[in-house]
């Protein structure tokens, strides 16, 4: 398996993500600069200069034509992706941090999640996207204020129907994006929800926790699927869009990093049988805790952020696709 190295954020890494053909990949790190990548080779196309914080999340829209992200300095902000220039900006009120941001399906609308800081309770905030971007204003269409634990992970369901919340506390949230009521909230983590990724249909989830363990979470229902269990925690987790795989990513806690060795095996990206739960592999490289993944939506590569501010694209070899336990076989 042969990895290549990308090179270019002098921080942690929060966010990786690749655009609907896999051509492109997008990182943000705490180094306040967006960067944009070919997939394929790591040739760095160019960065998104603006930001005055750490960044903590990034979307792409269908087209691949606009990049929203999510800082710590109180914005969100639209960019345009050919030419690296920023459309327009959300400021947060009360100058919280922005967290989590997201594009509805069909792009028409999209949501940023604030902090709970400064007195104020975490808010999900739900804004219309111009199809022009001279035309775009900051008006808020929703804000849903979420009591108790802060959002740490937020997604859009099926045909936007609802929007799903991971927390600090470990609890899974669906909340109506129209009226702003919750739904359902369950609890299904010990501890805070560090990653939350759909499958291609969108039928189910997979979250990530500090609680060493990741889960399968049925959309409609929450109802846990599949558990699994590390002895670390978990930052990231993916679902193959091609094979029934996932894969996990972690590590502990940044400040206690230098009291470990590398070759401990505490920072590789594990692979399991999705049905099976069955660890089916490991893949070693980075120097630090693994914050984010992200497989290509082709399934024939993935992607690896880590601590020590380097991505890591590896392309599967031949074996992995060939591969298959004797009850996959039956199957076929």
């Amino acid at each position: 398996m042969r990895p290549i190295l990308l090179v270019g954020h002098v921080r942690s890494l929060t966010k990786i993500k690749y655009n609907r053909d896999g051509d492109l990949l997008f990182s943000v790190s705490k180094d306040s600069k967006p960067c944009v990548w070919f997939s394929h080779n790591g040739e760095r196309l160019g960065t998104f200069n603006g930001h005055n914080g750490t960044v903590w999340d990034l979307d792409i829209s269908y087209d691949s034509k606009r990049l929203l992200t999510a800082s710590a300095d109180a914005t969100m902000r639209m960019w345009d992706v050919y030419t690296g220039k920023e459309l327009f900006q959300w400021r947060s009120a009360h100058k919280q941090a922005v967290r989590v941001v997201a594009f509805a399906h069909g792009d028409r609308q999209a949501m940023y999640v604030t902090d709970a800081t400064m007195g104020q309770k975490c808010k999900i905030h739900i804004v219309e996207i111009a199809e022009n971007p001279e035309d775009q204003d900051d008006e808020t269409l929703t804000i849903i204020t979420v009591p108790g634990s802060k959002v740490t992970v937020a997604e859009w369901g099926a045909l936007n129907r609802y929007i799903y919340t991971g927390h600090e506390d470990g609890t899974l949230s669906m909340w109506d994006p129209e009226s702003g009521e919750l739904v359902k909230s369950v609890k299904i983590h010990d501890g805070q929800i560090t990653d939350m990724q759909f499958s291609k249909d969108r039928s189910h989830m997979i979250t990530a926790s500090k609680d060493h363990s990741a889960q399968v979470v049925d959309a409609k229902t929450l109802k846990v699927m599949k558990r699994y269990e590390t002895e670390r925690p978990v930052n990231a987790a993916a679902m193959s869009p091609l094979r029934s795989h996932i894969m996990l990513g972690g590590g502990q806690d940044a400040m206690r990093v230098t009291q470990t060795d590398a070759r401990q095996g505490k920072f590789e990206v594990r692979f399991y049988h999705l049905v099976f739960q069955e660890e089916i592999g490991r893949v070693k490289g980075h120097f630090g805790p693994i914050n984010t993944l992200a497989f290509h939506p082709d399934g024939k590569s993935f992607a690896s952020g880590g601590e020590d501010g380097f991505v890591r694209v590896h392309f599967f070899d031949d074996d992995y696709f060939e591969f298959k336990y004797p009850e996959e076989e039956e199957e076929e």
